[in-house]
C-alpha cells in the first residue's frame, strides 16, 4: 500500500476532491486512513458523497440535512466510486441518494435533502455554551508534543503521542480542546471542541456545507467511549477494544458561515449500550450562531467477552 494514504492531505479541497465520470456518477482521487482505525476516514466519505450529490443539484437549491449508514469499511488503496440517483425534483425540495462502491461492493449509503432557502421563516436556536476563546485554547499537537516532554510518559505511549503529533500537524483541519468532561448538575457530560479548516481560500456555501460534514466526524463517536471511561491500552471493562461508525446525520440550519473560522462542536452522550453508543452535537460559529445539529451512532466495545454459546446466564 503506498504510504502516502496513511497521512491525512494539508489541503481539504484535496480531501475532499472527485472526478466526474459520468452524469451522475463520480469517483474519489485520494482517501485517508487515519492511525489506528479500521478503514478510511468516515468524514472524508460522508463529504465526497455530498460533493457529488451537491454536482447534481440546482444551485438555487441548499443542503439542509444529510443522513448516512456505513455498511463496511473502505480501503484507502482503492478509489471509491459515488453514484447519485436523482429521486424527486420538487419546488421547494429535492432529494438525492448516493451509493459508494468499492470492489463492486456498496460500502456506504446516503439520503440527502436539499431546499429553496425561506430566511423570512420565523427562528430559535439554543444557546451557546460558554467557553474559552479559541486562541486561549491550545491545538491537538500541541498538546500532545508537551505530554512527550514529560520524562515519566512510558516510552510507547510518547511514541503513539509522536504520531499523533505528525498527522495532526498535517491534517487539513486545525482541532482545540474547549471543554473536555464538563457534568453539569443534571449528570449530562458534555465535551466541546474549536475546529476549522486550515488556509482555505474563499468557497461557495456549499463547498463548505462539505467541509463541515468532513470534521464533524472528528472525535465524536469516541465521546461515547471516553464517557464511559474506555480507553485504548486500559484493563478488563475499561478496555476499548473497538469503535466504528454505523451512521451520521446532520441538520444544516444556516447557509452562510465560514469554516476557515473556529466553530463549536458541542457533544453529548444520552446513552451507550449494547456494544454501541449515540452522541448527539451542535456547531457553533464563534459568533454563537447554530449552523447545523449532528448526530452519531456507532459500535462501541469493551475489551470483554460474552457469555460461551449455550451458557446459562
Amino acid at each position: 500500500m503506498d504510504d502516502t494514504n496513511q497521512v491525512e492531505h494539508e489541503q481539504i479541497s484535496t480531501a475532499l476532491e472527485v472526478e466526474q465520470i459520468e452524469v451522475n456518477l463520480f469517483r474519489s482521487k485520494s482517501l485517508w486512513l487515519p492511525l489506528r482505525a479500521r478503514g478510511v476516514f468516515g468524514g472524508q466519505v460522508i463529504s465526497q458523497a455530498l460533493v457529488s450529490a451537491t454536482n447534481c443539484v440546482d444551485p438555487a437549491f441548499a443542503l439542509h440535512s444529510s443522513h448516512c449508514y456505513f455498511l463496511t469499511s473502505a480501503s484507502p488503496s482503492t478509489p471509491i466510486v459515488y453514484y447519485v440517483e436523482r429521486l424527486r425534483q420538487g419546488r421547494s425540495y429535492c432529494t438525492r441518494s448516493v451509493k459508494a462502491v468499492q470492489n463492486g461492493e456498496i460500502i456506504f449509503i446516503m439520503l440527502c435533502s436539499f431546499q429553496k432557502p425561506e430566511p423570512w421563516q420565523p427562528s430559535h436556536q439554543w444557546p451557546m455554551p460558554k467557553v474559552p476563546a479559541p486562541e486561549d485554547c491550545e491545538l491537538d499537537e500541541t498538546k500532545y508534543a508537551r505530554v512527550i516532554r514529560d520524562k515519566q510518559v512510558h516510552p510507547k505511549l510518547a511514541a503513539l503521542y509522536q504520531a499523533l503529533v505528525v498527522e495532526r500537524t498535517r491534517s487539513p483541519i486545525a482541532i482545540k480542546p474547549a471543554a473536555e468532561h464538563i457534568v453539569t448538575s443534571a449528570g449530562v457530560i458534555t465535551y466541546m471542541y474549536w475546529m476549522k479548516a486550515r488556509s482555505i481560500p474563499k468557497y461557495e456555501p456549499s463547498f463548505h456545507k462539505c467541509i463541515l460534514a468532513y470534521y464533524s466526524d472528528h472525535y465524536f463517536i469516541p465521546t461515547a467511549a471516553r464517557i464511559m471511561g474506555l480507553r485504548r491500552g486500559g484493563k478488563g471493562k475499561d478496555a476499548l477494544s473497538m469503535t466504528s461508525t454505523l451512521d451520521h446525520t446532520i441538520w444544516f440550519y444556516n447557509n452562510d458561515f465560514n469554516t476557515g473560522d473556529w466553530m463549536l462542536h458541542v457533544m453529548q452522550s444520552p446513552r451507550s449500550g449494547s456494544g454501541r453508543g449515540i452522541v448527539h452535537g451542535r456547531l457553533y460559529t464563534r459568533d454563537g450562531t447554530l449552523v447545523a445539529v449532528t448526530s452519531q451512532e456507532g459500535v462501541v466495545r469493551a475489551d470483554v467477552r460474552g457469555p460461551e454459546p449455550n451458557a446459562k446466564l
